[in-house]
């Protein structure tokens, strides 16, 4: 659903995609003005963990919900869960207009600083520095997989997408504050500004 702006009211924007491949069975619902409840499981526990707190920390109501191929690695479920998140956050941002478009946030976890700026513009690009991670996994999870999966968040959800590692030596709080630091600027990003009454662009469009 999208705004609803004849009665004054904003209706909560919600979407839902399925997701079947030979490689993974996936079933994404986000609301994107809930209060930030989680349902998760992915069989990846700290995949999970970070998907609970972009959704705690974005406000956002988010059910995820993925079978995948996790006797080959981990790969194929955290990548298609980014395409399919993506295409939700596509979805439930309807036509954007009223959206302030543009969010950023610096997020403090512990000794980690991240840096998180979105840009719903329609143009997909990810741009990720001074991320390095000191173990090959993080719990169940590996740490390649996160660029991965921001990647595929960014190019289905259309969006231009910017992290930057401030500073950090700690794996587990530069992830938590990378996933808590883009929950933060999507949340900024698509909050809806009165003073907009169509779209946020010199275009007309987005």
């Amino acid at each position: 659903m999208i705004i609803g702006k004849g009665d004054g009211k904003v209706t909560r924007r919600t979407a839902e995609i399925c997701r079947d491949t030979k490689e993974t069975k996936i079933k994404v619902r986000l609301s994107l003005d809930g209060s930030g409840q989680a349902d998760i499981a992915t069989g990846i526990g700290f995949f999970d963990h970070m998907l609970h707190g972009f959704a705690r920390h974005g406000l956002f109501d988010l059910s995820a919900r993925a079978e995948g191929d996790l006797y080959v690695d981990d790969h194929h479920t955290i990548e298609d869960m980014g395409i399919v998140l993506g295409g939700v956050i596509r979805e439930a941002v309807g036509d954007k207009k009223g959206l302030k478009r543009y969010g950023s946030c610096i997020l403090p976890m512990d000794e980690a600083l991240v840096l998180c700026a979105v840009d719903l513009s329609g143009r997909p690009y990810l741009v990720m520095d001074g991320v390095s991670f000191r173990a090959d996994r993080i719990g169940d999870m590996g740490t390649q997989m996160v660029r991965e999966f921001f990647y595929a968040v960014s190019y289905s959800a259309g969006m231009n997408l910017h992290i930057r590692v401030l500073s950090g030596h700690n794996d587990h709080h530069i992830a938590e504050g990378i996933f808590k630091s883009f929950a933060k600027a999507l949340d900024e990003a698509t909050a809806i500004d009165p003073r907009i009454v169509d779209v946020l662009s010199t275009k007309g469009s987005l």
